[in-house]
């Protein structure tokens, strides 16, 4: 079994893997199984980042003078992304880089 995400093989189980787990799930259940904790991985992973961003963000949206915070998560989540102070982690760690450079020279 292989599980591929936009085009990328991030798993490939061996014959054997996947007779081991077949020892203790039902053949017939193996392939609906595995997307099951795949997707199961994945949606917790998603629950508890929106968790932390909500925790991060709702001081910073009311303290901006919000008054209205989207209980949706996807609009909540737009209104976060369309702050001019809102940093993604990738563009975060490389300004603080950039900051601890500067300081060092």
């Amino acid at each position: 079994m292989k599980i591929v995400i936009n085009d990328i093989c991030v798993l490939e189980l061996t014959e054997i893997q996947e007779k081991v787990i077949k020892t203790y799930i039902l053949s017939e259940e193996f392939q609906d199984d595995m997307v099951r904790r795949v997707r199961e991985a994945v949606e917790g992973k998603y629950i508890n980042c929106f968790n932390r961003l909500k925790n991060e963000w709702d001081s910073k949206l009311e303290a901006s003078g919000i008054n209205m915070i989207p209980t949706n998560k996807d609009e909540y989540s737009k209104l976060v992304f369309s702050q001019e102070y809102y940093r993604d982690r990738s563009t975060y760690e490389s300004e603080k880089k950039a900051k601890q450079e500067a300081l060092n020279k």
